[in-house]
């Protein structure tokens, strides 16, 4: 497929017009026309961009891409040798960064619900663009239990702050993948049990504490990592791209 038709595919997929980012979302640098093989990760990292050099890749698909709001422009050290590498070897990137959040069904809420078996009742922001979400799971769980099972399906150990009540159950949760923990005061004022996100800040455990819910710290990279994945799976199954996954390791 010709490099801005793959554009156009995904910009009607995820609607980025929809939304307001702090990134361009999109085609963000150009390579070769014809689009076959496509890696997909979740950063744009040197390790990624070497990674799909050697797979002789057209394109790279992911949520962290370039270009971020309030960051240095100039093309120089660690961005400009991604972006040289990128151009050198012709090799198209994509990056969607929050339109990959909220997608309803390829998102990185909606795929993080359906690993740890959330049944989703909306956005928790009150509208379809809400970037955190909330739902119910279908018995209660303990802390200890909600823990060992995002342990279990992230493959990675989350932090859990319990509040003063540490038996408090947990039926009703809500989440934001990445760097969501300013949604738990959100949370809480909604009456959920617990919050997940991906990273934790110094203030989100006391106000887990004193607002009584639990909250876990389940890693952004590690939240992160199913969207993208998903949308490069559809790319493949639908429209009959060459796509691979590649995960690089990141404990944030």
């Amino acid at each position: 497929m010709n490099n801005l038709k793959l554009e156009i595919l995904l910009n009607q997929t995820l609607s980025p017009q929809l939304v307001k980012d702090y990134c361009p979302n999109g085609l963000q640098v150009e390579g070769t026309s014809e689009v076959n093989k496509i890696i997909t990760g979740v950063t744009a990292s040197q390790a990624l961009i070497d990674a799909a050099i050697e797979a002789k890749a057209d394109a790279i698909l992911v949520h962290h891409g370039y270009f971020w709001k309030g960051e240095a422009e100039p093309l120089v050290g660690m961005k400009g040798k991604r972006i040289r590498h990128l151009i050198q070897n012709n090799i198209n990137l994509y990056a969607y960064h929050l339109p990959l959040d909220i997608h309803p069904e390829l998102g990185n809420n909606a795929q993080l619900a359906q690993l740890l078996e959330i049944d989703t009742q909306g956005g928790l922001e009150g509208h379809p663009q809400s970037v955190a979400m909330f739902g119910e799971f279908k018995t209660s769980l303990s802390g200890k239990q909600l823990a060992a099972r995002i342990e279990k399906v992230l493959q990675r150990k989350p932090l859990h702050i319990a509040p003063q009540e540490l038996n408090k159950p947990i039926k009703t949760i809500g989440w934001c993948t990445g760097g969501g923990q300013d949604y738990i005061e959100l949370a809480a004022k909604s009456g959920l049990d617990a919050f997940i996100s991906g990273e934790i800040s110094e203030r989100t455990t006391y106000i887990a504490r004193e607002l009584g819910i639990h909250y876990f710290s389940a890693g952004h990279h590690a939240t992160e990592r199913y969207g993208v994945k998903a949308l490069g799976e559809w790319l493949a199954q639908a429209h009959g791209f060459e796509v691979e996954f590649i995960d690089i390791d990141n404990p944030v």
